[in-house]
This record gives structure tokens, sequence and C-alpha cells, in this order.
């Protein structure tokens, strides 16, 4: 990792993630160049996320060994692609998760790099084939899907092009594990990825209990965080079934497989996700949070500050 230690990486968007993004890589050392079209737009971001450096340092959360003013050093706003990318070995795309938008920024980014450069898209749910079907030499392209906020929740989905090079892949798996993030490799796309497709199964059996009149939502949501969640926050299911039997996997599956499968076969059709039952559900999610802005801020404040004491924790 130590060739590529110190070099410049283009994030291009300035949005929420790019922010992120950019914190992130700043945290590992890295030279940061944030782009936007909007002019103005990535200096903006820059204050932003100076206040937000200097609050994580006053509250002894900064990540990496690098001072706050020695992080917001290695950061530079553009307004000019061309000037972004130049020196960039890996670009960082964050623009809204729109296809047609990610295929126009890759294909005038393509345009302006050399063939060594990595090019990631931070898309959640968008195919890299599709995503990269622009780009002419597809071999160096990856998706580095993160997991909001990436700061506190280090995750990062690394989804291969059909044509994606392993070195690339390697070199992504390294910088992101040198930055602090959790990397996992996909062997191979599939649409919503791993951590979209476990995420939906879970939200579309919460929503049938609900929905069915079995359990309320508050309670379902106690189910994952004072349950499912206390548990998953350090191992995850495949590792939780392999030590809740006494011999191990083996022993579980012998146990436990045919309650698993009756259970499954009763599971009902995929959730509509409206009419009635989404207006019972709204309902009674926003008696307990309304949706007004200052109720959401104040929840997603509390949701952020509890993600960065786990993050301590587990550290």
């Amino acid at each position: 990792m130590s060739s590529i230690k110190g070099k410049i990486i283009t994030v291009v968007g300035s949005g929420l993630i790019g922010r992120s993004w950019a914190m992130v890589f700043m945290s590992g050392g890295y030279m940061v160049k944030i782009y936007d079209n909007i002019p103005g737009q990535a200096s903006g971001a820059i204050t932003e996320i100076r206040k937000q450096i200097e609050e994580l340092q006053q509250a002894k959360m900064l990540r990496g060994n690098l001072t706050a003013a020695e992080q917001l050093s290695l950061l530079s706003s553009h307004d000019d692609l061309l000037q972004a990318l130049e020196g960039a070995f890996f670009v960082q795309e964050c623009v809204f998760e729109d296809l047609e938008a990610k295929q126009t920024v890759f294909h005038e980014v393509e345009n302006l790099v050399t063939e060594s450069v990595i090019l990631s898209s931070s898309t959640s749910c968008l195919m890299p084939s599709n995503v990269f079907s622009r780009v002419q030499n597809r071999t160096r392209c990856i998706i580095s899907h993160p997991v909001n906020p990436p700061y506190y929740v280090r995750l990062v989905e690394l989804v291969p092009h059909p044509e994606t090079l392993p070195a690339v892949m390697d070199v992504a798996y390294s910088l992101m594990t040198d930055v602090g993030q959790a990397p996992v490799r996909l062997r191979k796309e599939i649409d919503g990825f791993a951590l979209n497709r476990v995420q939906y199964a879970i939200i579309a059996e919460s929503w049938r209990l609900v929905q069915d009149g079995v359990i309320s939502v508050k309670d379902i949501d106690l189910v994952m965080s004072e349950g499912l969640g206390m548990r998953y926050a350090f191992i995850g299911p495949i590792e939780t079934m392999h030590l809740n039997a006494p011999e191990g996997m083996e022993d579980y599956l012998q146990r436990y497989s045919e309650g698993i499968k009756r259970v499954l076969n009763t599971f009902g059709p995929v959730p509509d996700f409206s009419g009635e039952p989404a207006d019972r559900i709204i309902k009674e999610i926003c008696e307990l949070i309304p949706a007004e802005q200052e109720h959401l801020t104040a929840r997603r404040e509390r949701r952020d500050q509890l993600l960065m004491g786990l993050a301590k924790l587990k550290k």
C-alpha cells in the first residue's frame, strides 16, 4: 500500500456522501480534491467539512493519526473537472443516484485521465454493468458502496464490473482498509449488492408482521435494536449460527434447519408498501417520531451520536 500512500484522490460530487468520503480519505493521509459542477458548491463543502472535522477533534473522535489542521491541509475544492482530476490515481464518484448522470460523469472523466486511474462509483443500487456502460476501458471500474454515515459505519461493498481486473479490486480493498473502512468483496455483480438484499429481507418481513397485526411498529423496531441488532453489531448471521449450537454449524443445521425451512415457508408475498397498510404504518411511526424536520433532524443527530459511540466501542 505504501506505493499509493499520499497520492491524490478525486471526489466528484460534494453532497453528503462526497463530503463523507473526503473526510474518510483525508483521515488516512491522502490528498483529496473535491469537485462539483455547480460553481461554489465544492468550496461550500469544504466549509462544512472543516466544521465537522474540528467538532470531531474536540470530541476526540477524529479518525487517523493527523490533527484536524493537518487533514484539512490535504483538501482542496475545484470547479474545473480537468484540474480536479490532475494527478489522481483513484476517482470516487458521488453524484445523485441517477443512472444517466453517473454514466455521463464517467464518460467525461475517462476522457481526462490515463488508463491506470481507477474509476469508482458510490451507487447504492445501480449495477456496475449499467453504471460503466459508456466507459471504454471497464477493466479499471468498480463500485465502492459505503453505508451512511460512512465516517462511523465502516462497511464498504466492493462490487466489480464483469470486466474488472482482480488487481483493481486489490487496490480498492487496500485503499479502503488503509483509511480505516471495512471493505467486503462481492465476487460478481447482483442487484442490490449484499447489504441491501439483506436489509430488504428484514424490511419485508418486519413490514408483513406489522401489516398482519402481529406486532406494533415500536415493538418490531425493538426486536432489532434490543435483540438482533445487539448481536449483529459484532458478529454476523453465519457466525451467529455457528456459535448458537454446542458443536458449531453442522450441529446447528441438524438441530434447526427443519424449523428454519418451516418458518420461511410461511413468509408472505413481497409487500407493495402502499394502500391501507402503508397509511397505518406511517401513522404509527409518526406518532413515535413526527415527520417534521425538527424532529427528524434531532433523531438523525441522535443516531449519529449513538453510532459514534458504538464505533468508539468497537475500536
